[in-house]
């Protein structure tokens, strides 16, 4: 069991955790590479170089680069590591190893206030995108928790899985309703309504940054939080902490990371799943580490798994949210089937 004392982890242990973190992020930078050099027209390597060390507006080689893969690429390494965060502290605050935004319908919340919005209100700007997404996320959590947390058993993982299932199914069948009676809303969002990279300039990163990089300092001042909360919060309140408030402070990263992961990049399911379990086996369930490995691990699986579907559907391609689904699926299957998941 974790405790305040055994988290204070000898030098043996931190070095090899170090040296993981650094070769993560040297794979992370590979996939960036590849991101940005990988597309529907195949560029040669020298061009690629060329576009981004000597920068012509004129040539169309050069802009596919800078108007096309540069964004694409780094609204996967923001909305990936925001997913990746937000699905950590998701299942430390419910003890929960079946939590995850796409899950529990926090994604699909956002989607669907966005998907208002836009349909009775006109909103047409990431900023307005941002603030509906927030509001969806924040109603669909609390929606969620307070279904789960009915009878007996309180909120067991299983019911609050089934739970934010059925929710999910909910706010995306309430969101398909809406994009087929109103051909405008649904011409311009069909792509994003899947999860995806693509189709999004360098306006999106610039306006979504700050509210990113408040829920980055957020996610990554809770590990005290976690780590006590992951002993139960009578042990939590012995220790000190107020567990309350830090489990408010949590969800309010969680709804600003996935708020804005979602109005960048559309409801993309499982990353926030799966992610956290791959870094959990490296790391044990130390969030001092885990939140850092999640939030380098968790990009990298989203580049990689977009870069697969431009890949294996030439001339076109298929939207990461769809590649995310057919990686994460089975994968939640086989959490679900474990008698016992490691938390």
């Amino acid at each position: 069991m974790l405790t305040e004392t055994t988290t204070v982890l000898p030098r043996r242990r931190r070095t090899p955790l170090a040296l993981g973190l650094v070769l993560g992020l040297v794979a992370l930078g590979l996939a960036v590479v590849a991101s940005i050099a990988v597309g529907a027209k195949g560029l040669p390597p020298s061009t690629v170089l060329d576009a981004l060390l000597h920068h012509d507006p004129a040539d169309p080689d050069h802009l596919i680069i800078w108007e096309v893969r540069i964004p694409r690429t780094l609204i996967g390494l923001l909305a990936g590591a925001a997913l990746g965060l937000a699905g950590v502290i998701i299942q430390g605050v419910t003890r929960n190893p079946l939590a995850d935004p796409g899950i529990l319908g926090v994604n699909a919340g956002a989607s669907l206030c966005i998907v208002v919005a836009i349909s009775l209100a006109g909103i047409d700007s990431m900023t307005g995108y941002v603030w509906f997404a927030f509001l969806g996320a924040a109603l669909a959590a609390i929606l969620v928790y307070g279904i789960g947390s009915l009878g007996r058993d309180r909120a067991t993982p299983l019911k609050i899985a089934l739970t934010g299932a059925a929710c999910e199914a909910a706010f995306r069948s309430l969101t398909t309703g809406i994009l087929v009676t109103d051909n405008a809303t649904y011409e311009q969002f069909r792509f994003w309504q899947v999860g995806s990279l693509a189709g999004r300039d360098s306006a999106v990163v610039t306006q979504a940054l700050p509210f990113l990089i408040a829920g980055f300092v957020l996610a990554l001042a809770s590990p005290r939080i976690l780590n006590g909360l992951a002993l139960g919060d009578d042990v939590a309140r012995g220790l000190g902490q107020n567990v309350a408030a830090g489990r408010a402070l949590s969800a309010v990263a969680v709804v600003v990371l996935c708020g804005t992961a979602t109005a960048m990049a559309g409801p993309i399911a499982f990353v926030g799943l799966v992610v956290p379990h791959a870094a959990r086996l490296i790391t044990g369930p130390d969030h001092r580490w885990l939140l850092p490995y999640s939030m380098v691990l968790a990009p990298l699986v989203l580049l990689a798994a977009d870069i697969i579907g431009r890949l294996v559907a030439q001339p076109g391609e298929l939207q990461v949210g769809i590649v995310t689904a057919a990686i994460g699926a089975p994968v939640f299957i086989a959490l679900v089937r474990r008698k016992r998941v490691r938390g």
